[in-house]
């Protein structure tokens, strides 16, 4: 199979497809049953855990010295499983959990899952969704404390994050250090905003843990509901922690610096451009001036925006992406985690991709393996009819371990991957000639750069 990508993409949705078009040209049919991969990018191990659509996002905890996986689970085992990375070459669940009587519980269940580490412990965050038909509809999330960790015997749920008036849980989440010293959880919920919670309040049972919202610009009225995935962090040349979430509308660019204290603010958006109404997720690259972004409709490449003429201010609003990539044109790219130059992609049907963005115009595949072994269009048809006939199928989460370079995929169908890809064996930005800024947090000092803030930032 040859490289695949499409070249810079014109405004209109007629240019879209033009371009989707040229790419194809490109493009090597893949084999009827995609299964195997490139030959630099090696299997560590798979671990089943329960069949088609039990399994969602994945998190793997950054320290050698905690190697620990945690893969959300979703229908009748809505919950998490822990699994154990001590011995790559027997990668094993050690602990299930499951919400109380999980037969009464409709909706999804497990869907996204965050570590982080407050005053010397360590934690683990599962989001929940339950339909309003039984109990929990108001559940968002629990706490588990894992400090204990290999020891099973002693994990506890020892937090729920309720949102009475906003049911239906928590379909992503994500956990920050922020620049102040705070552990924030942003967590999406059912209205037009992201709730933001302190977690040392959370732990301590305090009931102003919710400290604020970043909300979705009132003007943008397109798709439905609020944000639907985010990704926070610091950015050492403007000194602001930043917000980039993708929901209705688009996607949406906020200061965040002073959260809890004062409203965010709105730096830039993507708004308007061809193919999307809504957006599903928005992650920059590590100096903040390019993002890869994905819509989640069938046939949708990821796109790639330039940040800066909007950050500057040369745009009110930036519609129009640099470039875009995808595995196959026929299906759909999902979740990603980008190491810049590399960007690692849960491909659905096409499991891992590897794509490099060195040059943001032109996206090239580098490697693959496919996870999902399954046809085409086969996959999620949704609630309660889960088989169907679309290509929400196969790969969903991905993550990276940046200390030795190991990645993870969670396939919603075969169960639990890890990787090694050839030539990738950890990685700092430092050695890029980038910020040290992933999804990665410093659980312990905070993120790089903080200390050129000035007193009155930080306190």
């Amino acid at each position: 199979m040859t490289p695949r990508f499409i070249r810079p993409l014109p405004g209109a949705l007629l240019g879209l497809l033009v371009a989707v078009s040229a790419a194809t040209a490109q493009y090597t049919e893949p084999a009827k049953n995609k299964v195997g991969g490139s030959s630099n990018v090696k299997v560590l191990g798979h671990v089943p855990l329960g069949g088609f659509f039990r399994t969602m996002d994945v998190e793997i905890e950054e320290e050698l010295s905690r190697p620990y996986a945690y893969a959300s689970q979703s229908r009748d085992r809505p919950g998490f499983t822990i699994l154990s990375l001590a011995d790559l070459d027997n990668i094993k669940p050690i602990y299930h959990w499951r919400i109380e009587n999980p037969e009464l519980h409709g909706g999804t269940g497990g869907m996204d899952g965050k570590y982080f580490k407050l005053k010397g412990k360590y934690y683990y965050v599962q989001s929940l969704q339950f339909g309003q038909g039984g109990p929990d509809s108001d559940l968002g999330a629990v706490v588990a404390d894992v400090t204990s960790l290999p020891d099973t015997s002693k994990i506890r749920i020892v937090a729920r994050i309720r949102d009475a008036e906003h049911p239906g849980g928590f379909h992503n989440i994500f956990a920050y250090k922020h620049s102040d010293g705070r552990v924030l959880l942003f967590t999406t919920v059912g209205g037009p905003f992201a709730n933001v919670y302190d977690m040392e309040k959370v732990l301590a049972g305090d009931a102003g843990a919710l400290i604020g919202r970043v909300p979705i610009p009132a003007n943008q009225t397109a798709g439905r509901g609020g944000y639907h995935d985010f990704y926070v962090a610091f950015d050492a040349e403007t000194q602001q922690d930043k917000f980039y979430g993708a929901g209705r509308g688009g996607y949406f660019l906020y200061d965040v610096t002073n959260v809890g204290r004062e409203e965010p603010t709105l730096l830039t958006s993507i708004v308007g451009a061809s193919g999307i109404s809504s957006g599903h997720t928005f992650t920059p690259t590590p100096d903040g001036k390019f993002a890869v972004t994905e819509s989640e409709y069938q046939y949708a490449p990821l796109r790639l925006f330039d940040l800066r003429p909007g950050l500057s201010g040369e745009v009110q609003t930036i519609s129009r992406p640099i470039s875009a990539w995808t595995a196959d044109w026929r299906a759909l790219a999902h979740n990603h985690e980008i190491r810049w130059p590399y960007v690692f992609v849960s491909g659905y049907e096409d499991g891992l991709q590897i794509f490099n963005m060195m040059d943001p115009e032109n996206p090239h595949t580098l490697g693959w393996y496919y996870t999902c072994m399954c046809k085409h269009q086969a996959g999620f048809g949704g609630v309660p009819v889960w088989e169907g006939t679309s290509v929400m199928n196969g790969a969903f989460g991905v993550d990276v371990r940046n200390s030795d370079g190991l990645v993870v995929i969670t396939d919603s169908n075969t169960g639990f991957w890890a990787f090694r890809f050839e030539g990738f064996s950890g990685w700092n930005g430092k050695d890029w000639g980038m910020p040290n800024v992933s999804s990665v947090q410093n659980w312990d000092t905070g993120p790089e750069g903080v200390r050129g803030k000035t007193a009155a930032m930080v306190n």
